[in-house]
């Protein structure tokens, strides 16, 4: 086991329960799309200041003058075998669409789908554990929820936060000439695989679980900077699906600078080694066409620039002249990995460009 959790006799591991792990759960963009397309939808009241058009990270709505709601909800099966470390994730993933609003996080509700003849109460209680402590981090209460008997273990939350009307950033006000800035290193979902292969070290481990279990405050003080227009989280569609949502909705087209993208410690060798999830094959079959590639780019590269990021980090679009202090902010909160990592330029063929290097 590469964690300090010992299994329960007769019990087997979570990750044995659940078909796949995490954010790496997620429909594919281009399936959801066909799920969707016919599904009738009423006309949006103006308060909905944020709905689905844009595949944005919570609904908001405008309450008053100075106040709205935001909500959003996430669950998925375990992406790792310890309770307490899988009910954290969940916890701090679901949290994350608030901050990436630029919200406060306010209460949450617990979604709790357990085989209740297959774990014990134990093992169902240390993973409630993990996620009212991630709540407690974010400075919530855990107020409710709702639970049933399911086949796979799954957890997560309904989150409900507050923002400023004037101060909500969505995924679709990038503006051209806007430098992208990513948070978190990537390579989550290559690290799940690794634990589910039994190939993951204790200190994979451990950095994996760190980098998940890190909440995004960050959020509420980058929404204050005017240069900041445009903030997402990088989540399940992979940095490559979650950018590009950013530079549809913006119309623009977004250039990414592979040589700068931060990534977890070993993971591009487990990913050379083919250590890989099947969501980040899905993700290229459902968006790959929209997304130009360099020469030379590989399939490990490839895999990663897909790979599907549970609780990543938060991918910021700011004017040039913010830059400093978005990273000042990030290293307030802790986040020394963040850096550059790309541009928004006028839209051209593809909205997503891939490029090795920042241009000379």
């Amino acid at each position: 086991m590469t964690s300090n959790y010992t299994t329960p006799t007769q019990e087997p591991r979570l990750t044995s329960l659940s078909h796949g792990g995490g954010c790496g759960c997620k429909i594919a963009p281009s399936v959801l799309a066909e799920i969707l397309k016919n599904v009738p939808q009423l006309p949006f009241p103006k308060e909905l200041l944020v709905g689905i058009e844009t595949s944005d990270d919570a609904a908001v709505y405008q309450i008053n003058e100075s106040q709205a709601i935001v909500a959003t909800t996430d669950f998925f099966m375990p992406i790792v075998d310890d309770p307490y470390d899988f009910g954290k994730i969940a916890a701090t993933n679901a949290i994350s669409d608030i901050y990436a609003m630029g919200g406060k996080p306010l209460f949450a509700l617990a979604l709790v789908g357990m085989p209740i003849k297959v774990l014990s109460n134990t093992t169902i209680a240390r993973i409630l554990e993990g996620g009212a402590e991630a709540c407690r981090g974010a400075g919530i209460p855990i107020a409710g929820g709702h639970t049933i008997d399911s086949v796979e273990p799954i957890y997560g939350l309904v989150a409900i936060g507050i923002i400023d009307p004037k101060l909500v950033k969505s995924n679709a006000s990038a503006q051209v000439g806007d430098i992208l800035i990513l948070s978190k290193p990537l390579g989550v979902g290559i690290l799940s695989a690794a634990l589910k292969k039994d190939c993951l070290d204790q200190v994979g481990y451990q950095e994996m679980i760190a980098n998940t279990t890190k909440l995004n405050t960050p959020g509420p003080d980058l929404s204050k900077l005017a240069g900041v227009h445009a903030l997402t989280d990088v989540t399940g569609f992979g940095l490559a699906g979650h950018t590009l949502e950013l530079a549809r909705g913006s119309k623009c087209t977004a250039h990414i600078y592979w040589k700068e993208i931060p990534l977890l410690s070993g993971v591009q060798e487990l990913a050379d080694q083919g250590v890989i999830t099947g969501a980040s094959d899905r993700n290229w079959i459902s968006y790959g066409s929209d997304v130009s590639l360099p020469n030379g780019f590989t399939p490990a590269q490839q895999a990663l620039l897909t790979d599907p990021q549970t609780s990543g980090g938060l991918l910021v679009s700011c004017s040039s002249d913010a830059v400093d202090e978005v990273l000042a902010i990030f290293e307030k909160h802790q986040f020394f990995n963040a850096c550059v990592i790309g541009q928004m330029s006028a839209k051209l063929e593809h909205p997503v460009i891939v490029e090795m290097q920042l241009p000379a």
